[in-house]
């Protein structure tokens, strides 16, 4: 146990680091493409960057958290070694594959912006996030115990996209530029992964030898099988969660226009900022949540408890500065082109007190073995989130975009305890748990 909590303790930081860059450099990025190119463009950009996103559960099939996993538990190195670059040649493919559906999805649906330069960035874009799939790389380091070097090399990777990027807007290039880029950061970043791993790999066990390195040669069917299995709620649930995270902009840019979607980016960027917080403070408690488990009811709700009001204190505690400095915010860092953003920021950041709770329910839920009612709670948060933007947007407009975001992420990150018999009675468990009680 004290392993695995150093290894996870390690991770947490080595993550929050890389996540603060991305998290800053995109932020940046979104007031300069705001200023410099307007709301449409900006909208644009978005809806591209939220199709990208909801490529990434569906090509990921849930393999990243338990390919290590289920790698450690076989005695030979080359079994464990087939099993990562199966899962790797399984990746690979559904990038390939995944994206050129997404991309022909893209092209039926939004056939202005095939046009120009983005008729070419756009593609490259989807097809070399592909390269995704070597972040199976970092997964079995981070095991092993390498965690610095990767998040040093990808942030480095990140900070030099972004200086680039800056640039070309500087010099006059447009979205095409910034969709192109962001392709070739997927690229690299996928390839440096896979140069660490081949320059800090250790041995599987110490009588063996270093691995080879990979080719989709090392394919085994009957591992993929395994794997596929046991990924399969975990994939369903990513997709579910990606859609309801970020179906909204994409049916702004459908109802209402690419414009009143930038509009909204702008203030739904700022707000979700600070969701990198609770989900690197959740992976760092995880395995003292764990060990408190272990040892008995009471001392378990009382350490969640005690996490949960941490995060929620401060999730209010950032939408009541967010929402009271809303106006001069989006004034100073948008313009008042961007004025209708401020009623959105300061109703969609207060979605953030249930997001920030919702990362430490997910860990209880696992911790527990209730996997299939974080699959269930996104399952309806999304149709919720579909349904309330289809019924608000037309009549409310970005406003109603975001009172359906701040619903839905209530519903499926705290309200949705209520609807099981066992989590109804974990959660008064939780709130009269005492410590004088014994179970």
């Amino acid at each position: 146990m004290n392993i695995i909590r150093k290894l996870l303790q390690a991770r947490a930081t080595a993550m929050l680091g890389d996540k603060m860059v991305k998290l800053a450099a995109g932020a940046v990025l979104t007031v300069f493409v705001a200023r410099m190119l307007g709301a449409s463009e900006l909208g644009v950009y978005s809806i591209v960057m939220a199709w990208s996103a909801f490529l990434v559960p569906i090509t990921s099939m849930g393999l990243n958290n338990i390919v290590v996993r289920q790698m450690v538990k076989h005695d030979s190195g080359h079994d464990a070694m087939t099993m990562l670059y199966s899962a790797i040649s399984i990746r690979l493919g559904l990038g390939i594959a995944g994206g050129s559906l997404m991309l022909l999805a893209f092209y039926l649906l939004y056939p202005a912006m095939f046009s120009g330069n983005t008729a070419v960035a756009i593609p490259v874009l989807f097809l070399l996030q592909a390269f995704f799939g070597f972040l199976l790389f970092e997964f079995y380091l981070n095991y092993q115990g390498t965690f610095r070097t990767v998040a040093y090399v990808k942030s480095a990777i990140s900070l030099l996209s972004f200086g680039v990027k800056l640039a070309l807007l500087y010099s006059g290039f447009g979205i095409a530029s910034l969709l192109l880029l962001t392709g070739i950061e997927f690229f690299l970043v996928g390839m440096a992964q896979y140069v660490i791993y081949r320059r800090k790999l250790q041995p599987f066990s110490k009588d063996e030898a270093r691995w080879p390195g990979y080719h989709p040669r090392w394919f085994n069917w009957q591992q993929a099988k395994q794997l596929l299995r046991r990924s399969s709620w975990l994939w369903l649930s990513g997709i579910v969660s990606v859609i309801y995270l970020k179906i909204d902009i994409v049916m702004i840019g459908s109802i209402a226009g690419t414009e009143q979607a930038g509009i909204y980016a702008a203030a739904s960027r700022l707000s979700e900022l600070w969701y990198v917080f609770p989900a690197t403070l959740a992976a760092r408690y995880y395995p003292d949540m764990l060990k408190a488990y272990q040892l008995g009811k009471t001392s378990y709700y009382l350490k969640l408890r005690r996490f949960a009001l941490l995060f929620f204190s401060a999730a209010f505690a950032i939408a009541v500065l967010m929402s009271l400095a809303a106006p001069w915010l989006i004034s100073l860092l948008f313009g008042d082109n961007f004025a209708a953003a401020v009623e959105v920021l300061r109703i969609h950041i207060w979605a953030g007190c249930f997001i920030f709770v919702r990362y430490l329910i997910s860990q209880h839920l696992l911790i527990t073995e209730q996997e299939p009612l974080s699959l269930l709670s996104h399952g309806i948060g999304a149709i919720l989130n579909v349904g309330l933007n289809l019924w608000l947007i037309p009549t409310m407009g970005i406003v109603g975009a975001a009172w359906a975001t701040l619903i839905s992420y209530a519903y499926a990150s705290l309200f949705f305890l209520l609807l099981a018999k066992s989590t109804r009675a974990q959660l008064w468990q939780l709130i009269t748990v005492r410590r004088t009680d014994t179970h």
